[in-house]
Parts: C-alpha cells; sequence; structure tokens
C-alpha cells in the first residue's frame, strides 16, 4: 500500500485488487479512508455500480493493523437464500441433511480480520437479525447451536439507498444504524470526469502489458467523447471499454467505442436516471454553486431550498458534498 502524487492535481493510492486514482473529488475519499483505516468502526461504502467500493474496502483493510490476514468478501447478492446462514455463520456436523461436517462460516474466517459484505442491501430481511447479532455481540451461531465469539472488523457495501430500504419495510432500521458508524459515498464518474484522463490512461497501460499489445495513446477524438459520455457503469465500464480498444487498436493511436443512445432523441440536456439521493446530491451542488457556496442567509442555498442551515449542512455531510464541488470553475 503506497500513497503519493501522480500529478500536481491528482493522488494515486495503490492497493492489491488496484489503484485508486483521482483529483480533488477522490482525494476527499482517500482522506476519509485514512482516518478509519486503523480504526475498528463499521464502514458503510455507498455510491453506484461499478465506482470502486471494492478497492476502497481493500485500502481500509490493507492500512489497518488486521492487513496481516487476507479479508474475506461475501456478495450478498449471490448467496443462495436457503444457504445465507450456513455461508455467514457455519454449522456443525448434522445440523441438516447434507451437512456431513462441521462448517465455518465466513466470520469465523474472517476473526482477526475484515469481512466485506457486499450488496449488503440484498440480504433478504429474516437474515438481518443474524447479521445484526453478530455486529452487537461479536458472536455468531453456527447452524446447530454453537455459539462462537469472533473479532471482525466489517466492512459494508452498497449501491441501495439503505434509508429508503428501511421505510419500505426491506431492511431494518436498527442494523442500518449499526452499520452507518463511518459512511464513505463515493460519486459516480460523471461527477469526477477530469479523472477520466488518469483512469483511462492507467487502464490502457494495463491491458496492453496483459494482452501483449504495443503501448498506445487514445485519440483526441475519442477522450473528447470519453468526457462528454454520462458512464452509467462508472469505473467498471471505462475500464471496460479501454481493454477492447486496446485488443482491437492498432498503435500508436487507439480508438475507444462509446455505446450508442439507447433513445436516438435522447441529448446531453436530458441526464440519466439516477437515485433519489444522486439526485438530491446534484440539486445541493446546483443550488450551492449558483449562490457562490453560501449555505446561511436570505440568499442563500439553505432559503432556497426551503430547509434550515443546520439541516443542509448535515444533508451536505451525508452524501459527501465539500467546498470543491461548491467552485463554478
Amino acid at each position: 500500500m503506497k500513497s503519493e502524487q501522480a500529478d500536481k492535481d491528482a493522488t494515486y493510492l495503490s492497493t492489491s485488487y488496484g489503484p485508486l486514482i483521482g483529483g480533488p473529488a477522490l482525494q476527499i475519499v482517500i482522506q476519509q479512508v485514512q482516518q478509519v483505516a486503523d480504526t475498528d468502526a463499521t464502514v458503510l461504502l455507498t455510491g453506484e455500480t461499478g465506482t470502486g467500493k471494492e478497492v476502497i474496502a481493500h485500502a481500509i483493510h490493507e492500512l489497518s493493523a488486521r492487513r496481516g490476514r487476507p479479508m474475506v468478501k461475501v456478495n450478498c447478492a449471490a448467496l443462495p437464500l436457503q444457504l445465507i446462514e450456513s455461508e455467514l455463520f457455519g454449522h456443525e456436523k448434522g445440523a441438516f441433511t447434507g451437512a456431513l461436517q462441521r462448517r465455518m462460516g465466513k466470520f469465523e474466517q474472517a476473526h482477526q480480520s475484515t469481512i466485506f459484505l457486499d450488496e449488503i442491501g440484498e440480504l433478504p430481511l429474516e437474515q438481518q437479525p443474524k447479521l445484526l447479532r453478530a455486529l452487537q455481540e461479536k458472536e455468531v451461531e453456527r447452524i446447530g447451536g454453537t455459539t462462537v465469539k469472533t473479532d471482525v472488523r466489517v466492512i459494508a457495501a452498497t449501491n441501495r439507498i439503505l434509508e429508503a430500504e428501511c421505510q419500505a419495510g426491506r431492511f431494518r432500521y436498527d442494523l442500518y444504524y449499526r452499520l452507518h458508524v463511518f459512511p464513505i459515498h463515493l460519486p459516480p464518474l460523471r461527477e469526477r470526469k477530469e479523472d477520466i484522463p488518469l483512469l483511462a490512461k492507467y487502464f490502457m497501460e494495463k491491458a496492453a502489458q496483459h494482452f501483449r499489445k504495443p503501448m498506445a495513446t487514445i485519440s483526441q477524438r475519442s477522450m473528447d467523447a470519453m468526457m462528454n459520455y454520462h458512464w452509467p457503469g462508472n469505473i467498471r465500464e471505462l475500464q471496460h471499454l479501454v481493454e477492447r480498444a486496446v485488443i482491437i487498436g492498432n498503435a500508436p493511436v487507439i480508438y475507444v467505442e462509446l455505446p450508442p443512445p439507447e433513445n436516438p432523441r435522447d441529448t446531453d440536456s436530458s441526464p440519466p436516471i439516477t437515485s433519489l439521493a444522486e439526485a438530491e446530491r446534484q440539486l445541493i451542488i446546483r443550488v450551492l454553486k449558483h449562490c457562490n457556496g453560501r449555505i446561511r442567509g436570505e440568499n442563500g442555498a439553505a432559503a432556497i431550498l426551503q430547509i434550515k442551515p443546520t439541516t443542509l449542512e448535515a444533508r451536505m455531510k451525508k452524501l459527501g458534498i465539500t467546498r470543491q464541488h461548491m467552485s463554478n470553475h
């Protein structure tokens, strides 16, 4: 793990899973990672699909005192319903048909390390109390009755708005509050377009090395198009499109082919459909820019939004909005 300046405006933080590369928006995230990594606080990573939540989880683990043991990853959306409890908490021999031997669950495997619960919003409601107990009591109960103490640091991630899931009755409020100790929001790529050239260059060099292709540069036409694209798949989409360009392209210049618009009548003036939290985030940023960053007063952002200044400040903190977002430049 190392952190350095890629250039005067960009930060580079390497992890075993890949690097974090970016400018001011990512620097805020990296600062949060460095603040929380060496604690045992539970971290909740939020953001759209493809924004790099797993890379952040690896960064937190590798900067922590638990880095000597491997991080255990669980994709909650990929677990079969009937096997979730056994996968997470283990089972005793003979606990159910087919349990031919005792099995350690993921929490036991992560003892004195970190468990990464990806797509936590997909965990079925009936399994959530058992996860809550594991977080509160620091112990798990294997299927079959044995209770085991565990020392596990939890990082969870979701692309859902868990507050909305709670209101809809699909996620427990008490579990949400237990996970929401130190939230880190990863902004979508369309909000950090200044990072696109840095990321594209990294993915191009990595792909050229992997596929044994000559080093090349991305055409200016492609780069201009990439800067104007809305990136619904975020960094993951950028990586895959650059890799494809490297495979089919010819050095010294390659062309990145972007997907056609889903609807030919769509224009850049029509923003992509996004989550409620992202819509709120973009509205607040737009109003703050209009007010030159002023929150309080008759012509401040809080007055325009018709909310209390303290409420606006709380929402800004929750959504990861900082002074950098208020600049019109």
